[in-house]
């Protein structure tokens, strides 16, 4: 778990940021201009930060270069834009930066970015500025089930439900959640929804609330995965805090 500060002036930017990189297990603080920014770098110094290049009152280049200026600069910087120029790119790394990152920002190439800069800064321990929860659930160790996929599920729900309208199936139960009870009397959308909301659920929880173990361990995008859970109504956030 790592500080990271997301410093956007764009109310969208800052609430996916912090909702991909929260669900990675990281504590982060957001400011929505240089002013802020400067007041939590006072607080103490984060393990990272994500800047935006286009601000309305001072630049993040400008930012970057009074941090230096200062002896302020002891952080791993990562500047964002959808405007820059390559030339803009290039002074950002010559002041101090350590990546560039183009909008709109791909997934994977956000988080290779930051795992790059805590990665760098690993060696230099840091104290916890503003944090919900300090430590995360160790893994539990127990045998990998093997899984199931939906559209076999309910496809053999539908198999079943032909000879036996009126019997109801409970998983096996798992070490992290309990079975849960499926009714083959419901219409297919809907059990089909109660399957995968347990399943989800269960490997989010199996994994301690990581979108990017769950999305491995299901075989599935991470923006897909995040379009799933949001319609489906479960919440990463408040799992990986029950776990």
């Amino acid at each position: 778990m790592a500080n990271i500060l997301v410093v956007d002036d764009e109310m969208g930017i800052r609430e996916l940021l912090s909702e991909i990189l929260g669900d990675e297990g990281h504590v982060v603080t957001t400011a929505e201009n240089a002013r802020q920014a400067r007041e939590i770098r006072a607080a103490g110094a984060p393990d990272l930060v994500l800047l935006d290049i286009w601000m309305p009152d001072t630049d993040g280049v400008t930012l970057l270069k009074e941090w230096q200026r200062d002896g302020l600069l002891t952080m791993p910087v990562i500047m964002m834009s959808g405007h820059a120029t390559i030339d803009t790119a290039v002074e950002a790394t010559r002041i101090g930066a350590l990546n560039f990152l183009e909008k709109p920002i791909a997934l994977q190439k956000l988080l290779k970015a930051v795992q790059q800069g805590l990665t760098r800064n690993q060696e230099v321990a840091r104290p916890v500025l503003y944090s919900a929860h300090t430590s995360r659930p160790a893994p539990v160790a127990h045998e990998e089930p093997s899984s199931v996929h939906v559209a076999a599920f309910t496809t053999q729900v539908s198999a079943v439900s032909a000879m036996a309208p009126h019997v109801s199936v409970m998983s096996p139960p798992q070490p992290e959640t309990p079975g849960f009870i499926l009714s083959f009397d419901l219409p297919l959308r809907e059990a089909r929804d109660a399957f995968e909301r347990a399943y989800f659920e269960h490997h989010l929880n199996r994994e301690g609330g990581s979108m990017t173990r769950v999305a491995e361990r299901t075989g599935l995008e991470r923006t897909h995965l995040y379009r799933k859970l949001k319609q489906l109504g479960v919440e990463p956030g408040r799992l990986a805090r029950k776990g």
